[in-house]
């Protein structure tokens, strides 16, 4: 029949090893959220009436302490991926590390930044208010500042390493062009263990991970005031981040 087949088209089946998982439900609470944040800004500035604006505001908010929920605990993954990129970077003896430190950062940059933010959650939700509610989800912001340049500037320095390896190759030589092949193919993991060869798709992912880092960077610098984009900027970056976040949590559960 036509419905057996609507149900077990492979489609179905991938779309629901996808919302079994928990960052592919979080991916789209997000991509709503942040389009609801840039969509409440563009009705705000071009005059809507408050009756059209406040249903994407509240939807912004809601979202946001659904998914704030749903983070809690969760910093505990990130410290113990902390531990293991140390030491792995350790075990590895000499030689380059400055990727693996950085990675190692950028966990602890999102532990602690979920872990304070799990501090929040009371306030958040209107079961108990607290003044110190502000400071923790300020410190909660600069962890996760701190988590998302070192991500940013692990993925930067490995592509410039890539880079100067790259310029010493003489193209003339047969050799030396099928070695510069392999650089030009090898980025750093994102993961952050190691700088290895890797496939197109994966640099292309390594890529897609920084452009994510940046987009994601609007948010806490804002917050803290290291920078100033307004609601709408912030709205379709971080729009923009999700969406790309989408596509990795989709190609995985492939």
């Amino acid at each position: 029949m036509v419905a057996d087949a609507l149900v077990q088209h492979p489609a179905v089946t991938h779309y629901l090893r996808y919302v079994a998982t928990t960052v592919g439900r979080d991916k789209v609470l997000r991509t709503i959220q942040y389009f609801a944040r840039f969509y409440s800004w563009y009705l705000y500035r071009t005059n809507n009436p408050t009756s059209a604006i406040q249903p994407w505001t509240t939807i912004k908010n809601q979202f946001g302490l659904t998914r704030k929920i749903l983070r809690v605990g969760k910093f505990v993954e990130h410290i113990r991926a902390a531990s293991e990129l140390y030491d792995t970077a350790m075990k590895q003896g000499s030689g380059d590390k400055i990727v693996q430190y950085l990675q190692t950062l950028r966990q602890i940059g999102y532990g602690g930044y979920m872990l304070f933010d799990t501090m929040t959650v009371l306030d958040a939700m209107g079961v108990k208010k607290y003044e110190s509610a502000k400071r923790l989800q300020a410190t909660a912001y600069r962890f996760w500042f701190t988590g998302l340049v070192a991500s940013a500037l692990a993925g930067i320095y490995s592509l410039y390493q890539l880079s100067q390896r790259t310029r010493q190759i003489d193209e003339k030589d047969p050799d030396g062009k099928m070695e510069k092949v392999k650089i030009e193919k090898c980025v750093s993991s994102m993961a952050g263990v190691q700088i290895i060869l890797m496939s197109a798709r994966q640099r292309k992912a390594a890529n897609i991970q920084l452009t994510s880092d940046l987009c994601d960077l609007t948010v806490p610098s804002t917050a803290l005031g290291y920078a100033n984009f307004d609601d709408g900027f912030i709205g379709l970056a971080g729009t923009l981040s999700s969406l790309l976040g989408i596509q990795g949590v989709w190609a995985k559960t492939g």
